[in-house]
């Protein structure tokens, strides 16, 4: 991509960060809605809990077919048609006359979901200096934590007193003001033509494979704690209804916080931060179960457990220096990855919760996920320092 300025880059990386904040709101707001869909459908919450499953199934399903089919149309195009596609099926949502027809409206939303940020990711690493990558593609995620702060709990507030359908149409009114504004997005060919045999090319790659583990089961954690938080404030601290907002909004902020920092550190030291932030979420982990009967120090845990999502911009920059010739599949590798953990964090601390486990103590569950996460991240270290995996290295030892 030929050089731009500043200003021109910073517009771009806002274009691209209101892409990931429709994005968030419609993955995430959607969740305390489901009271909501099952008061309007008549449904049980596990009926309703379907939306949720189906817009995950929708991410992990559409992330590489739509990847690879979009690979060599030029990106604002692609970026275009991704967001249309939340347009029209956000729309349909907000008409769904039943439970059946919602649903599946949520199931094709998420069919655009990692390809939007694969695509953007890719994008913003063109325009990035070479050292700046990691900052670049974290301002692309920037859009999504902002939307756990501000838009999900505006959204929910929308919901509750007006109707779910706003929620709905207001993503889709959203998407519509990103469509227009994409056409600001520079139009440049693709350097070279993907193939279908270099994308499929990079799961050849052991370093691939190992990063994308590490993403599975260290993320995992953030999403164990994530899911149990509201009910160990509700069940375990006994605090009121209105704290649990409060715990989201706090690691909203954490995650916003950790984009931006991380994102920097991770410039400069990507694979050591990657190793010190498992680490440290793992010692978290472990913290929340002692304090978690007091609001204050349990909301202080949730934030530095929501910096944890800095890392999905550190990953997706390490898998592109992996690959570098599966860029498409690569973007759409970290987000089956980051919906595998979420779907993985929540059902290891089910069971743990079904043996008899205690709902607070699910952060024993998240701190040997974040353990296990760091154990597989070892190897990777290990050939940095033995300087025997130049793919990921050469950048950052210059």
């Amino acid at each position: 991509m030929s050089p731009c300025s500043l200003q021109s880059k910073n517009s771009i990386l806002f274009v691209l960060a209101l892409g990931g904040f429709i994005l968030g709101l419609t993955e995430f707001a959607m969740m305390p809605m489901l009271p909501l869909f099952s008061e309007a459908f008549s449904a049980t919450p596990a009926q309703s809990s379907y939306a949720i499953s189906a817009y995950a199934l929708g991410v992990v399903v559409g992330a590489p077919v739509f990847m690879l089919l979009t690979a060599n149309i030029r990106k604002r195009q692609a970026l275009m048609l991704f967001v249309a596609m939340m347009l029209v099926f956000n729309g349909l949502g907000a008409l769904a006359q039943t439970l059946e027809q919602l649903v599946l409206s949520r199931f094709l939303s998420g069919l655009p979901h990692g390809s939007y940020f694969g695509t953007a990711a890719i994008m913003a690493a063109e325009i990035a200096p070479r050292n700046k990558r990691v900052s670049y593609i974290s301002k692309v995620f920037m859009g999504l934590t902002i939307a756990t702060i501000i838009g999900v709990p505006l959204v929910t507030l929308i919901g509750q007193n007006l109707s779910w359908r706003y929620c709905l149409a207001l993503v889709s009114f959203l998407s519509l003001l990103a469509f227009l504004l994409m056409f600001r997005l520079p139009n440049e060919p693709n350097k070279t033509r993907i193939t279908l045999a270099n994308e499929l090319g990079v799961f050849k790659s052991g370093s691939v494979w190992s990063i994308i583990a590490m993403m599975i089961v260290g993320f995992g954690g953030i999403f164990c704690i994530y899911t149990y938080v509201a009910d160990t404030i509700l069940k375990h601290t006994q605090a009121p209804a209105y704290a649990v907002s409060i715990a989201m909004v706090m690691f909203g902020i954490g995650s916003t916080v950790g984009n931006v920092v991380l994102g920097k550190i991770g410039n400069r030291h990507p694979v050591r931060t990657t190793g010190v932030t498992l680490a440290l979420a793992a010692l978290f982990s472990l913290l929340y179960v002692f304090v978690s009967s007091s609001m204050v120090l349990l909301c202080v845990v949730v934030f530095f457990i929501g910096c944890t999502i800095g890392l999905a911009a550190i990953v997706q920059s390490l898998l592109m220096e992996a690959a570098p010739n599966g860029q498409a599949m690569i973007g759409a590798i970290v987000q089956c990855s980051f919906n595998t953990a979420n779907a993985i964090g929540p059902w290891v601390g089910g069971i743990y919760i079904a043996a008899g486990g205690k709902i607070h103590e699910t952060g024993y569950v998240a701190a040997i996920l974040f353990a296990g996460g760091f154990v597989i991240w070892l190897p990777v270290q290990n050939c940095w320092l033995a300087n025997r995996s130049p793919w990921l290295w050469s950048r950052v030892s210059q």
